[in-house]
């Protein structure tokens, strides 16, 4: 099952092409990462999505269905510029916005109370937004936009304006909503939460779709075969199996990290075997290439594919 599937998406404004051809798949019950670089088009999908604009061409489809009006009540968008009104009180405001969702005023109270509780921000209810540092009105909004429980959650830049401690909470409360069911489109320039997270990606660069992948399948694709040994000893052997040449090596305390350049019929266990017998191995792992390294040469070489 999908939560969205966009169909040949097209959108452009005045001479400016935003979105071009877009054929994206975001599976349902996942965390799904969308990235790309400012001015590449993710907020206006998103907004498309969102249907606070529409596509020139192309369809989009909410869990099997043509979006429809009536799907917006099933989504819960947090958008990266935040609007809260700064001279109204706290709870007076979210109750508003639940209101606006179409939850009835006293399902809308109790739920805000269990977050409120959650959060440990009941004493915040009767103070003005204004009062409210970035990171609490964050919280707010944050409460606001899963408040009606829907089907798909947007996150645009949700941990901007949080502390570490706090930013940790929102994750969890993210990982939670999802084990619940939730699909959650999450859109982020902090690539170390996208890997901490999402399970399938997309990027889009200068209108274009030029990468859908799950994670796991996208850092293979990208695989140097680059070995990191945390090691111990005298003197390093003399030699080291056949495929395997030592690529650097650097002090860590009193071991040393070892980098070995393989190829792909290299026997990986003769190498720890030809370690430990001249010294002590403490761990030994692939270097994988960062998430952050595959989108600067994506962008840069702007190649594309779906994998």
């Amino acid at each position: 099952m999908l939560a969205i599937e966009c169909q040949g998406v097209y959108k452009q404004y005045g001479d400016k092409q935003v979105l071009n051809d877009i054929n994206l798949e975001i599976p349902a019950g996942k965390i799904f990462g969308l990235l790309g670089p400012n001015g590449a088009g993710k907020t206006t999908l998103i907004r498309i999505i969102n249907q606070i604009t529409a596509p020139d061409k192309g369809q989009v489809y909410f869990f099997g269905e043509k979006l429809q009006r009536h799907h917006i009540a099933k989504v819960g968008y947090l958008p990266e510029e935040r609007g809260l009104y700064r001279k109204m009180k706290v709870g007076e405001q979210a109750l508003y916005l639940a209101r606006l969702k179409g939850m009835e005023a006293a399902v809308a109270k109790k739920r805000l109370k269990y977050w409120f509780d959650r959060f440990d921000i009941s004493d915040w209810w009767d103070k003005e937004v204004q009062a409210l540092s970035k990171g609490m009105a964050q919280k707010v909004q944050f409460i606001v936009t899963v408040l009606h429980q829907p089907d798909l959650l947007i996150f645009d830049e949700p941990f901007s304006g949080f502390d570490p401690v706090n930013a940790n909470l929102i994750r969890d409360e993210i990982l939670e909503l999802n084990k619940a069911g939730t699909t959650i489109v999450f859109s982020t320039h902090r690539m170390e939460s996208v890997e901490q997270l999402c399970e399938n990606i997309a990027l889009i660069h200068e209108s274009k779709l030029m990468v859908q992948s799950s994670l796991r399948a996208l850092k293979d694709q990208y695989r140097s075969n680059l070995w990191e040994v945390e090691w111990q000893g005298s003197d390093l052997p003399t030699s080291f199996p056949t495929g395997i040449t030592l690529d650097h090596a650097s002090p860590t305390g009193e071991a040393q990290l070892l980098t070995f350049q393989a190829d792909d019929t290299a026997p990986i266990p003769d190498l720890l075997s030809s370690l430990m017998a001249v010294g002590n191995v403490y761990a030994m792992r692939e270097k994988l290439p960062s998430l952050q390294d595959i989108f600067i040469e994506r962008v840069t070489t702007k190649t594309s594919v779906n994998e």
